[in-house]
Order: structure tokens, then sequence, then C-alpha cells
């Protein structure tokens, strides 16, 4: 096995740190000797070494895959060396898990495959008739043609995205309708350009509710089939306990969520400024000795006892719980695709139809980039209106990489109340989770917004950085094509 101090090289700041033959312990020596900044530094460097190398690992699993094909029978690259798969092969050369290999064997077929089917090299782009002065060897006035998935084939190969970020992308996007057009293109780019600022999980859910935005009559027949995937059902383990599990259709999943998040959310983080009843209720809570998965089996206890005839101050606390959604609405009265307040999950326009029917909605006028036109702004706190208005505009906590909902965000006034002489206007605040706020104010963070511009996060240290608008919404509000509805609906 090769020692330590080859890889050591490949990273700046471990460079000539590292003896010859050094092992674990001899790099977590130089490693804790580091101050923060250089910790850090080396933490990035290693990762930019670990993409090189994931994508070498990438392309050996899809030219495996390749070689591995079914019909190769036992004769294939994996199956002659006494495994199954590809995966498996995979899997055992790695050391990695089954839904790693798994993946990597997925990512590196994607990445090998073309619209044609074949490898794409730089000898296939150029052609052996194309202008050799043009980029990719294609002549001036041709116009190049994109398919989306070498969009992101081009972002792994380039290094923008990481597996998993790739293929989170690739399967939430999905296969575009047949009069897509360049929309998915333009998904796949945004997509790739946001992967530096969400978590794949983010990035997956980001991917699936713009499919859905985009494609509104796929997105009614993917939530129809969902629907007809819900299942519940219990058995016995061997120790005699019973056991359940269950497929949520994606209203379904959605409620669940809510009702949870409300009766726990002061164990998870949720926001401080509440008012003093809640605030006691908060504080028993967090008192429970109970472990979050033990209360959560109680109240699923408690509301099959209750149902219907529960008080719901005694199931759900000070408030009950509900799921709020959000649908565009054009002047014309024309409403798309409908998406949850917590989670950016999107649901078809039927769905808002039918909740609208039971419960009523709220109107709130936004401009192109969802910033709310028409809300109050009078007094002190941000009230219950204008803070329906931000979960709409900002989907959660703003800070980058951070993704609490809405419904765990307290709203931060970027002017101070005092200081600025600052007013509780829409447009001067932020929605931020109770950590970020915290962080914010006791850690010399600042925030700040050019009129109704992108806001701007300032570090102790002096740097800057853009606290973009997550994608999904940047689609509901007609940042992005199609042209924006000037109305939308909160239900």
């Amino acid at each position: 096995m090769k020692t330590l101090d080859a890889i050591a090289a490949l990273i700046p700041t471990l460079a000539g740190r590292i003896d010859a033959g050094a092992g674990a312990s001899d790099v977590q020596a130089v490693i804790e000797g580091l101050d923060d900044a250089g910790a850090v530094a080396v933490l990035r460097e290693a990762g930019e070494v670990a993409r090189l190398v994931e994508q070498v690992q990438v392309i050996c699993a899809g030219v495996i895959a390749r070689r591995s094909a079914r019909e190769a029978g036992h004769a294939g690259l994996a199956q002659a060396r006494g495994h199954r798969s590809a995966a498996s092969l995979m899997q055992d050369l790695g050391g990695m898990s089954k839904t790693e290999a798994a993946r990597q064997v997925r990512v590196g077929e994607a990445l090998l495959e073309d619209t044609g089917g074949e490898t794409i090299t730089d000898d296939t782009r150029a052609g052996n008739d194309a202008d050799p002065g043009s980029p990719d060897g294609v002549a001036p006035d041709e116009p190049v043609v994109r398919e989306w998935r070498q969009v992101l084939r081009d972002g792994l190969r380039s290094g923008a995205v990481t597996s998993a970020q790739f293929d989170a992308i690739r399967r939430g996007l999905g296969d575009p309708p047949d009069d897509a057009g360049d929309a998915w293109v333009h998904a796949a780019a945004q997509l790739l350009d946001e992967a530096g600022r969400r978590t794949v999980e983010e990035l997956a859910a980001s991917a699936r509710t713009i499919r859905d935005l985009l494609d509104p009559e796929g997105a009614e027949s993917r939530f129809l089939a969902r629907y007809e995937k819900r299942a519940f059902r219990t058995w016995f383990d061997q120790d005699g306990m019973r056991r359940a599990s269950i497929a949520f259709d994606d209203e379904g999943g959605a409620l669940v969520d809510t009702i949870f998040a409300a009766a726990l959310r002061p164990r998870r983080g949720g926001p401080r400024f509440v008012d003093p009843e809640e605030k006691a209720s908060a504080a028993d809570l967090a008192a429970d000795p109970r472990t979050n998965d033990q209360l959560s089996y109680d109240l699923l206890l408690d509301l099959l006892r209750t149902g219907a005839l529960a008080d719901p101050t005694a199931v759900f606390g000070t408030r009950q719980a509900g799921v709020r959604l959000v649908q565009q609405v054009a002047p014309e009265g024309t409403a798309g695709a409908a998406f949850t307040e917590d989670g950016l999950t999107a649901l078809p326009a039927t769905v808002a139809e039918r909740h609208i029917c039971e419960t009523g909605a709220v109107t709130v006028t936004v401009d192109a980039c969802g910033n709310p036109l028409d809300v109050g702004r009078e007094s002190r706190l941000f009230t219950p209106t204008q803070r329906i208005a931000l979960a709409i505009r900002d989907g959660g906590c703003r800070w980058t990489g951070c993704d609490r909902p809405a419904s765990y965000c307290e709203a931060h006034h970027i002017d101070e109340w005092a200081r600025d002489e600052g007013r509780t206007d829409i447009d001067r605040g932020i929605l931020l989770c109770r950590f970020h706020h915290m962080q914010l104010h006791h850690g010399r963070w600042q925030i700040t917004r050019d009129g109704k511009h992108d806001f701007v996060l300032h570090h102790p240290d002096g740097q800057r950085s853009v606290l973009h608008p997550r994608l999904p919404l940047r689609y509901a509000w007609g940042d992005i094509d199609p042209p924006p509805p000037q109305t939308h609906t909160t239900t």
C-alpha cells in the first residue's frame, strides 16, 4: 500500500511537511500543528484531489460496466472475476457500500454515453471536415446544439460538480417532454451553477421541483403514479416487536412532515421568538427526557387515539399544523403548478385547487424576482402576513448551504431598529434559521442589500458572498423563462 507522502505532495499546504514513508499518524501530527486557516486549506485542497480521483473512478466504473453487460454473459469483465455485476466488482475493489458502488457505475455509464451512444472525445468533437480555427472544430456559422445530459457531463469532467451532485441533478431532472426545447439545457446549466451553494439533497429536490414546474402535465402523471404506490404495512420481527413501513404520496408526506415538525420544532432548532405561552411549551419539550424518535412515536399514537375529535392544543401545541402551498396565478387568472412552502416540493395545480376549496387562500403580489409588493410594514416585528411573504420569497434560510425550511426560520432585520433607524420592510428582511441568526448577531457578520438586488453576506474577515435565491423559486417567479406571472396565491 502506498504511503501518504505521495498524496501529500498533491496538497500544497502539506507539500514538504510530510516525510517519505509517512503514515496516517504522521499526517495527523502535521495537521494538528497547523492553525485554523491551514487546516481548512488542507481540507479544501484534499477535496480537489478527491474530485480528480473520483473522476478516474467513475470513468473506470463506466468502462467496466460497458464490458460487463448482460449480453457478455460469463465472459464479461466483472463476471469473469467472479462478480455478478460491475457494481459488485466496484464494491469489492473500492471498499465502498453497495449504494455508493451502484451510483459510481450509474454515473460512469452516463459519463461515457452521448446522444449517439458512443464516447465523446476531442477527436470526435472536432470532426474531419470542421473549421480548425473554431472552438471544438465547429464551423463559425453552424449552431452548436448541446443536449442537456452533455451539459452535465461537461460539468462533471471540468470538476464543477462531484459524481454525487451529477447523479442528483440527472435523476432529478429526468427525461424532458418532446416539446421541452432548450428548457432542460438551461435548467441543467443553472443547477450546475447552484452546486457549489447547495447540498446534494437540495440539488436533487430543486431538480425535481424545476422539472415539475417546466412540465406541469408530466407533474400530474408523476404525482398520480406516486399516489398509487402509497402503502402501509406492519410485521413482527424475530424478537416479537411489531414494526411498520410506510410509503407516502406527495401530499400525505408533506402533511406528516408538517405535523411532526410543528410538534418537535423546539427540539430540532425552531424559531426562538414566540409568544410566552408557546415559549413555555417549548421549554417543557426541550426538557422532556424522551428521544425525538420516542416523542414522534407517542405523537403518532396520540393522533391515532384522538383522531378527528382531538383538541388541537392538546396534541399539536399552541398552533395546529397544516400544509401551506404556494401557487402561481397569472394576471388573467390562469394557475400553474403549486409547491409546498416548506421543502419546495412541487404538486399539481389540481391539489392546490382542492386546498383552496377546503381552506381558502391569501393573495400576495410579487415582482419577477419574488419580492412582495403589497404587504404591510408598520410594526416593529414582522407580522404573520409579512412572514408569509418572506417565506414565499426566500423558501427557507438564505444562508449559503443551509437547507432549513421556512417554518424553522426567524425574520432578520438587515437594518438595526435603533442603530440604523431601520423599518420592518419586507425588502429589508430575510429568513434565517435560529443557528445562523445567532451566528450573525454574535459572530460579527452582516447582511446588506442594494435596493431589491440579491442580499450580500459580509464575513468577519472582510470577504463578501451573495446569498442567492433558491433556483426553483427563480423559476416560479419568472426570473427564468417563461415570462413572470405577477400574482401568487398561498393556500
